[in-house]
Formats: C-alpha cells, structure tokens, sequence
C-alpha cells in the first residue's frame, strides 16, 4: 500500500472514536468529491448548466467548514488523549 493511502487510513494521536472516524472518512471524501468536481468541472457544467456553478461553490463551502469542524473536534480529542497520559504518569 502505498504511504500516502496508508496515512489517510491512520489516526493521528488519539484512538479514534466511531464519531470522529465517521466525520474523517467524511471530510476525506468531501475533499475527493471537491477535487474530481474541479477537475471535471468543464464536462459537468456542459452537462448540468447554470447550476454546476452553484454546485460546485455549495460543495466547497461544505468542505472548509467540515474541515474546521473536524480540526476541532479532532484537537479536542488528542489534547483529551494527552492529558489522560499525563495523569497516568
């Protein structure tokens, strides 16, 4: 496997709960679909119209604030981790 497809597989710090693995596979796909709509953008607007536009800008703001949500919730996690580790110790 190469190790760019490995490291989106993996966690950073913390153990990944189900909630936050979900919002990561999200938010990886959200960047996916942001990518493949960019690149095919001329095809889709000559197939969808006027509104690929729209669609394209509604998928980009869905991502950066999916983005910082997911950075959010994912610092909470491993400050959280880090702190329990520290108490351990």
């Amino acid at each position: 496997m190469p190790l760019w497809l490995d490291l989106l597989r993996t966690p950073m710090a913390a153990p990944e709960s189900v909630r936050l693995r979900r919002m990561r596979l999200t938010w990886q796909a959200l960047c996916l679909a942001t990518a493949v709509g960019a690149g095919l953008f001329g095809p889709i607007h000559r197939a969808v119209g006027r509104s690929a536009p729209i669609a394209m800008a509604l998928l980009l703001f869905a991502t950066a604030i999916w983005t910082g949500l997911y950075l959010i919730r994912k610092q909470r996690a491993d400050t959280a981790y880090l702190d329990s580790l520290g108490e351990i110790e």
